[in-house]
């Protein structure tokens, strides 16, 4: 019976093992906001009020997400901190403005690009040389020959701690079609159009757009270790629940940004030492997640969710 019990007593060490030093600091993260790119420079061929810059930048979101290598802020939240803090268009194209905005998100670098070329060229029915699609075509597009598109980005990655350029990257797409029309049938406002979807990326425009996106994803990507990681080092308890709101008592002097996920466990059993009654060890039993909405020096405010019911006094470390 001895024996069975200290099988058991090792595989609750193994399981729920928690030391009574700091947390063990969590995987280092890279968090990333990606902005709406400018395209100021960019002749306004297409009707209504088609966004450009912010379809590029939800592309180039969707594909680092599915990437993996970096952390990225939801746009809602992006949103959120940019009316709050007032900050214009021009603002958030300036690398020292656009750092601050990055500071106050809680990020590592946040990347900012420009639209330098989104457009078309056409060669005419019987006719020789190529002429510009720009300003002639609307939504619904026209028929031709031959139609080339051509997407060119450029971006650069900055540091959200000094405002210094980390890296840059760029991306070309070129789509060429004999015989097709520029962006697909229909007509009508450009304000309705959403550049992640397959309809957009089958035409000709969309094809140019998706080469130029995975260009640059690939090489912003290729450049993450230029990027210096935060890690998470945290030892703290949860100080106040309100149905699945937490409060708990450590905050941005331990490393805690707005979207880190911590792990949230029930303190189980204190081992001590006999002799000076030091706690030795704590064993913990996860009972769900914590994602961080809100934080200040030395507190922060989560959202809840798991299979357990948390309450004050509950164990707080960095997700594994």
């Amino acid at each position: 019976m001895r024996v069975q019990q200290r099988f058991l007593w090792a595989g609750a060490l193994a399981l729920v093992f928690l030391g009574n030093t700091a947390w063990a600091a969590g995987e280092a993260k890279k968090r990333v906001a990606v902005f709406d790119f400018d395209f100021g420079a960019v002749h306004r061929w297409w009707g209504g009020d088609w966004d450009i810059g912010k379809g590029i930048s939800d592309m180039i979101v969707t594909n680092l997400v599915r990437d993996g290598t970096y952390s990225i802020v939801e746009r809602k939240q992006l949103e959120r901190i940019l009316q709050e803090q007032n900050f214009s268009n021009s603002d958030r194209a300036n690398p020292a403005t656009a750092a601050k905005i990055g500071k106050v998100l809680g990020v590592n670098a946040i990347v900012i690009g420009t639209i330098t070329e989104f457009g078309f060229e056409t060669k005419k029915i019987g006719g020789g040389g190529a002429t510009s699609a720009l300003g002639r075509f609307g939504l619904g597009g026209v028929s031709t020959s031959k139609s080339k598109a051509n997407v060119i980005l450029d971006a650069r990655m900055v540091n959200t701690e000094t405002a210094e350029i980390l890296a840059v990257a760029s991306g070309k797409g070129i789509s060429s079609r004999g015989g097709v029309q520029l962006l697909g049938a229909g007509g009508g406002s450009a304000g309705g159009i959403d550049m992640t979807t397959s309809n957009f990326q089958s035409t000709i425009i969309g094809e140019a757009t998706r080469q130029a996106v995975d260009d640059m994803t690939r090489q912003l990507v290729a450049q993450a270790e230029k990027i210096e990681a935060t890690k998470i080092e945290v030892k703290g308890l949860v100080a106040d629940v309100q149905e699945n709101i937490l409060v708990l008592n450590v905050g941005k002097n331990q490393g805690l940004k707005v979207g880190d996920v911590l792990t949230i466990e029930r303190v189980l059993k204190e081992v001590k030492d006999p002799a000076t009654g030091q706690v030795l060890r704590t064993l913990t039993q996860p009972i769900g997640k914590a994602k961080i909405t809100s934080v200040d020096d030395h507190s922060a405010v989560a959202e809840f969710s798991g299979m357990g019911q948390p309450k004050v006094g509950d164990a707080v470390k960095p997700q594994e």
